[in-house]
């Protein structure tokens, strides 16, 4: 089987990683973080020029059509160079709409072609107060007046909720899930920003009886399947700075001298590098096959490859950083490094919908993880 992408995907690739190396550092990064905004509209209009919102967005609405693989290719970079900009919210509120623009809904065309251009920027509020990783544990409810809706709840840790135009939210109407849009400056909406330990932002909504459209087709089916495919996404992320502090650590220890030569050549160090690439490679291997089953229509087959994926991930994410931060000493952890920060972005992703454990006991729960199907293998 052929894994290498195709020469559109690696010059698609080759274009985001010039850009990234030439404009942005991690020095020019770190300046973004300690910003009042914590994201930077040049770099965010670079993006959008450069294509990277519009790929995954449907012909019909202006943009390329791109699938999984693509966007594969895609989030390595962004990981690789610890992009603090709402590229992954917004790459996650685009296959809601997509899904809904599949269904015929009309403003979520009209918000595609307008995300397609950075014009606005999106995100999914998964997550509540009391529910932990389960998307399906919903308090936040919806009332309907006509063709009028009302949400009232909290959504907590909102990727990039205060930098979003628009939220996409789930909520539950007569005991059913469904998925809503509220524009951030709808009535009776509060927002409640911090910083994550990864340097990026998230909110705290607070929505009481605050207008919103319903959007067609939506429901826990299609919930998951959003949930699935921003899970994917971040395990594409994930593998960039995995790689990043693989490359970080041997060029370190290449250059760190002890006992009159470098400390690359101490065997047992050597052993801790190949253990690290070992672990990279195979939850390389696993995201590859989530990037092919991400759309899959079966919703088993979908969740236990998403699963194994974010789980080997997680699994990796905590064994390479905490390598590459002893290997590296004392200087890793410090902010002056990109080392720690990569450490810190892997942790908040292996925390995010879903830890290790979560997604194992997911993948266990599968219908297809039977002890008939493991005997007949």
């Amino acid at each position: 089987m052929n894994f290498d992408f195709s020469d559109e995907q690696q010059q698609f690739r080759d274009a985001l990683r010039r850009y990234l190396d030439n404009e942005y550092s991690f020095d020019v990064r770190q300046k973004i973080v300690a910003s009042e905004s914590g994201v930077d509209d040049k770099h965010w209009r670079a993006f959008a020029e450069l294509g990277l919102l519009a790929l995954p967005v449907p012909e019909a609405q202006g943009g390329f059509d791109g699938g999984p693989v693509d966007m594969l290719a895609v989030m390595q970079e962004l990981g690789r160079a610890l992009v603090v900009e709402p590229v992954w919210a917004t790459l996650t509120g685009i296959e809601a709409l997509r899904l809904a623009a599949s269904q015929g809904s009309a403003i979520a065309s009209e918000l595609l072609e307008r995300a397609a251009t950075g014009d606005v920027r999106l995100t999914v509020a998964f997550n509540e107060p009391h529910a932990r990783y389960d998307v399906f544990d919903l308090r936040a409810t919806a009332t309907l007046s006509g063709d009028a809706c009302a949400i009232t709840g909290v959504k907590s840790v909102v990727q990039h909720g205060a930098q979003a135009d628009y939220w996409i939210v789930p909520a539950r109407v007569d005991g059913e899930i469904a998925l809503f849009l509220i524009a951030r400056d709808a009535a009776n909406a509060g927002i409640t920003e911090y910083r994550t330990i990864d340097g990026q932002r998230a909110a705290t909504l607070v929505f009481d009886a605050t207008p919103a459209t319903r959007l067609e087709g939506s429901g826990a089916a299609t919930l998951e399947r959003i949930a699935d495919h921003a899970t994917f996404l971040l395990c594409a992320e994930a593998l960039g700075a995995l790689d990043a502090l693989n490359l970080a650590t041997v060029g370190y220890t290449k250059e760190r001298q002890q006992f009159g030569g470098p400390i690359a050549r101490f065997q047992a160090l050597q052993h801790r590098m190949v253990d690290m690439l070992i672990h990279t490679e195979q939850a390389r291997s696993i995201t590859y096959l989530a990037a092919a089953r991400c759309r899959h229509d079966d919703a088993a087959t979908r969740a236990q490859a998403i699963s194994a994926a974010k789980a080997r991930i997680g699994q990796a994410a905590r064994f390479v950083g905490q390598q590459a931060v002893q290997l590296h000493g004392g200087m890793g952890m410090t902010n002056e490094l990109p080392v720690a920060h990569w450490f810190k972005r892997l942790s908040i992703i292996e925390t995010t919908l879903g830890d290790v454990d979560h997604h194992l006991a997911r993948f266990a729960s599968s219908p297809a993880f039977s002890i008939t199907n493991i005997t007949n293998v």
